[in-house]
């Protein structure tokens, strides 16, 4: 098949990433829900950002860490608005630049050289990577990314630097709720097969706006939900909850994408039934090569018969399985659906009495 994720459906919860994101996975054939759980907001009092830009004029930094590239350039902006960019680039000329992800074009756009990235760009291996040069007797500077990281902070206070903390933006809600609730639904009711996350604030939002629905939500990640972040940064939140997270070595969209199109693939199920070659490719199935996009429900109803190939499966165990169940002509009403979106009525095969079963080869 030549869109490798056709048949799929992602998740996508950043903001400002989104446009990036998602029209890489729409190429490789993804069904895209857009449902950002954050946004950011510039800061309406820069006071604390003033204060922290004089603080780096009159004692240069030795070390310069940015975080991301949209605070690099509203720092490099603001001053710019205060007449001191040019003052500011020369105050952080000679620093040490740990620049991390998307911030390093940024910092060489600004005529800044970056001297060290991180693979997995952890606070921690950043933290590690800086105690061993050496900060004792040293300034700091380091760009906020949405919060304050007061275990950095200490750690390097705790080897002897001085740090500067550089506030841009802040995390808010989103504007409208109503996607990130929708997401939560799918997720809670595994009716999207991955979710991207590009920041670990963005992991947390999501448990908090799913509220005493969070367990459901976890599980799901745990199972067939596959929990997708841009790197080690963005899964922590998740990785301490015990949930399986996929990330790729290099924090970059692209390579997070690689890493979705490697993953959910293998999650397919592939059986011949009624002498049909029958795939089961996230939210679709594949009849002969032809995908068939399902409805919820009659898909629901193929994962159940899928799972016992040749068995056959009552109808009060299949209304189980279906996302809404109501009672047994609900299942009666699935089953039909099913058929006529396989366009191969004799896969699925009713017994009489009995139930219904895959009709397997």
């Amino acid at each position: 098949m030549r869109d490798e994720l056709a048949g799929f459906t992602i998740g996508v919860t950043a903001d400002r990433r989104r446009d990036a994101l998602a029209p890489l996975l729409h190429r490789r054939g993804a069904r895209v829900v857009i449902a950002p759980v954050l946004r950011i907001v510039p800061l309406a009092d820069d006071t604390d950002l003033w204060e922290a830009t004089r603080a780096c004029l009159d004692r240069p930094p030795d070390v310069l860490l940015a975080n991301t590239g949209i605070g690099m350039r509203g720092w490099l902006e603001a001053a710019e608005g205060w007449g001191l960019a040019e003052r500011l680039r020369g105050a952080l000329a000679d620093a040490y630049v740990v620049a991390r992800g998307s911030a390093r074009g940024t910092v060489r756009a600004a005529g800044l050289c970056d001297r060290w990235s991180s693979d997995a760009e952890s606070c921690e291996e950043v933290i590690e990577h800086l105690c061993r040069r050496g900060v004792a007797g040293q300034v700091v500077a380091t760009q906020l990314h949405g919060e304050r990281q007061p275990e950095c902070t200490l750690a390097l206070e705790a080897a002897g630097a001085t740090v500067i903390e550089v506030p841009v933006y802040r995390w808010a809600p989103p504007t409208d709720p109503a996607p990130l609730h929708r997401l939560i639904d799918l997720v809670a009711g595994r009716l999207v097969d991955a979710v991207t996350f590009t920041s670990a604030p963005a992991a947390e939002a999501l448990l908090r706006a799913a509220g005493d629905r969070s367990d459901a939500v976890l599980d799901a990640f745990r199972g067939d939900v596959l929990a997708s972040c841009v790197g080690a940064l963005a899964a922590a939140p998740l990785l301490r909850r015990g949930v399986p997270v996929s990330a790729p070595a290099t924090a970059r969209l692209g390579a997070l994408v690689r890493t979705i199109v490697d993953e959910l693939p293998r999650r397919t199920v592939t059986l011949r039934a009624a002498g049909h070659l029958l795939t089961l490719r996230g939210h679709a199935a594949v009849v002969d090569g032809v995908l068939r996009p399902l409805a919820p429900a009659p898909m629901a109803v193929l994962r159940a018969l899928c799972g016992s190939p040749g068995r056959v499966l009552s109808r009060t165990v299949l209304l189980r399985a279906l996302p809404r169940g109501a009672d047994e002509h609900a299942v009666e009403m699935a089953v039909a659906r099913l058929r006529a979106g396989l366009r191969a009525p004799l896969v699925v095969q009713t017994v009489v009495k009995r139930g219904y079963r895959l009709r397997v080869d």
